[in-house]
């Protein structure tokens, strides 16, 4: 079993980070939207272990992080509305899938074979510092088992990682607490594939391609059954409340959609770990930034595979 350290974002972290990225390993480090595995998206060998920690099925792709939008156009095709994109989004959370450039060194695991690769440039100082140490881009899903809650906290990627990676670097939680919009931006109409923090207008398309991350049926989910859209919570339940209806924790009493998703995925941790034997979430308005947060709880609720 490995040993997992954890140490507090500073410049000794980020160059034990770099010796162990460059060695092949990946690591946990905190990104603007959640914590994310990062290893070197050149190795093949070293996006295999992505995989092998996180349990992942291998038609999932991987999001590659780089450092600015120069970086992402060595990789990726960028057409004028993909670039005007990553110039008004970019750093943020807003992952764009665009064609990927040939010949690319970009590992063929990291995109499940696709011709197209999802390219992101993180805002967070840790993964920014991480990125220019190492001078090379990340595949870096979220840094947990894959299905699995969402890590917005380095005890939460010590949970469901321990003894699989080697280094979290601990930046505190997050600041979204939500994964990023995905768009597809691959020639014609834009296409989200994923509804995250930023809202772009952009065409919904038909289920059953996997292009992107989270795009799985059943994703984010707790090992308890959870019930949506509950009013009232049962006897066995741990209710997570939003605005009037207050459970056993809120994600906003005030009703603030970017407090809920911030609170989203550390609020089902902790009732993954209550008494109770299932989980029930009160209402969360379809609009805004609630798109993205019954989003991942549908998938959290499906059944899985």
């Amino acid at each position: 079993m490995t040993i997992t350290n954890i140490l507090p974002f500073n410049n000794e972290a980020i160059a034990e980070a770099v010796g162990l990225i460059l060695a092949g390993q990946c690591v946990a480090v905190p990104t603007e939207t959640v914590y994310g595995l990062a290893a070197d998206a050149t190795n093949g060998e070293a996006v295999a272990r992505i995989y092998e920690a996180k349990g992942r099925p291998s038609f999932n792709p991987l999001i590659v992080h780089v450092l600015d939008l120069a970086a992402a156009r060595e990789i990726g095709e960028f057409d004028e509305q993909a670039a005007e994109l990553g110039e008004t989004h970019w750093p943020g959370p807003l992952t764009l899938v665009v064609p990927l450039r040939q010949p690319s060194a970009i590992a063929s695991i990291a995109t499940a074979g696709l011709p197209t690769i999802g390219l992101r440039v993180p805002a967070h100082p840790a993964m920014q510092a991480l990125l220019r140490a190492a001078g090379r881009p990340f595949a870096a899903p979220s840094a947990n088992a894959s299905g699995g809650i969402s890590p917005t906290r380095a005890e939460h990627v010590l949970k469901s990682l321990g003894g699989r990676i080697p280094l979290i670097i601990d930046g505190g939680p997050t600041e979204r607490g939500i994964e990023s919009t995905i768009i597809a931006a691959t020639g014609g109409p834009l296409r989200l594939l994923r509804a995250g923090p930023i809202e772009i207008d952009a065409a919904t398309p038909d289920a059953g391609r996997i292009e992107a991350p989270g795009q799985m049926a059943s994703h984010y989910a707790p090992s308890k059954p959870l019930r949506l859209n509950a009013m009232t919570a049962e006897l066995d339940e741990h209710w997570i409340g939003f605005g009037p209806y207050d459970g056993h924790a809120n994600l906003s009493a005030s009703g603030n959609l970017t407090e809920a998703a911030a609170r989203l995925f550390d609020l089902l941790h902790r009732a993954d770990e209550a008494d109770e034997a299932r989980i029930a979430v009160a209402p969360v308005p379809e609009a805004g930034l609630g798109v993205a947060i019954n989003d991942r709880l549908r998938r959290a609720a499906a059944p899985r595979s």
